[in-house]
């Protein structure tokens, strides 16, 4: 166990000296520009705990990072606008709508794909196109055209997170539809198997280790979609609308703490789906 344990908390540690060094090298320039107006000369250690100190870091060290979280979540009221507790929630609910959407729009695909041959030949080559525009020039026209027709709050963020969820579904479900091999799939067809019973006995049971793989990329892309959604539309409220706050007044350390709090919301996420698979394969003997 040790064994196994021991490198997490070494690349932990490797990544926080690493974060000090380089937070010293990019913060340096302002302080000996300080220094030199103020007339004085900067010793390392004096320099050093400029760096760590500054209130508008170019790269803010991982204790101001602690410290503004701790400030802004246990500090604050779960309803004020400046708790980030508050603004996970705005942007947990686009994320989980927008996942919901992108899994049933996925499996939705993914069975018309390997059922229809015409689906496969058509459907599939858009559904890979569609990933290669970038969410940032198309979450605009999203949100523009929804408005136009009086639609908007969480659902144009919730489709922006479901144009991201749903790829990763797609592709994990059309593999694991296809996982049976021939001597299975026979072996269906001489019990007189329906194309119904040899989806819900064979393939769907078949795909769920492939669904629940894809379901954790899912739930990422979806809260990625979910805070570039909240860009655009300039939003107060959310993570996204935090980051976007943070870049307009140069507030580095609120910019880190929401990057930190979005990748604990995903990381609890797809936490979360791990042990919903684990208890499903279980139960159904895959375990």
């Amino acid at each position: 166990m040790r064994k196994s344990l021991f490198p997490v908390p070494t690349v932990v540690a490797a990544l926080f000296v690493i974060w000090y060094a380089m937070s010293v090298v990019l913060n340096a320039p302002w302080a000996y520009d300080r220094a030199k107006r103020a007339g004085v000369e900067l010793s390392f250690s004096e320099l050093v705990a400029d760096t760590w100190a500054q209130d508008k870091p170019k790269l803010p060290a991982p204790h101001q990072v602690a410290v503004e979280l701790w400030n802004t979540t246990v500090e604050k009221k779960i309803t004020s606008k400046r708790s980030l507790v508050f603004h996970s929630g705005v942007t947990l609910s686009s994320t989980l709508l927008g996942f919901v959407l992108g899994t049933v729009l996925g499996i939705g695909l993914a069975v018309g794909i390997v059922y229809n041959r015409v689906m496969d030949m058509s459907v599939m080559p858009w559904v890979i196109a569609s990933q290669t525009i970038p969410i940032l020039a198309i979450a605009p026209m999203i949100i523009v055209v929804l408005n136009a027709v009086g639609i908007s709050g969480l659902l144009p963020k919730a489709i922006i997170s479901m144009y991201l969820s749903f790829f990763p579904v797609v592709v994990g479900m059309v593999k694991g539809l296809r996982s049976p091999d021939m001597m299975q799939l026979d072996q269906m067809r001489t019990w007189n198997a329906t194309g119904g019973q040899q989806f819900w006995k064979l393939r769907l049971p078949s795909s769920m280790p492939y669904l629940f793989a894809s379901l954790k990329i899912a739930m990422a892309a979806s809260l990625v979609g979910a805070i570039v959604g909240e860009l655009p539309t300039g939003a107060v409220a959310g993570l996204g609308a935090r980051l976007l706050a943070g870049s307009y007044y140069g507030q580095t350390i609120q910019i880190w703490s929401a990057l930190i709090m979005a990748a604990a919301l995903a990381a609890g996420l797809v936490a979360l789906i791990g042990v919903v698979q684990r208890v499903t394969l279980k139960r159904m003997g895959m375990a």
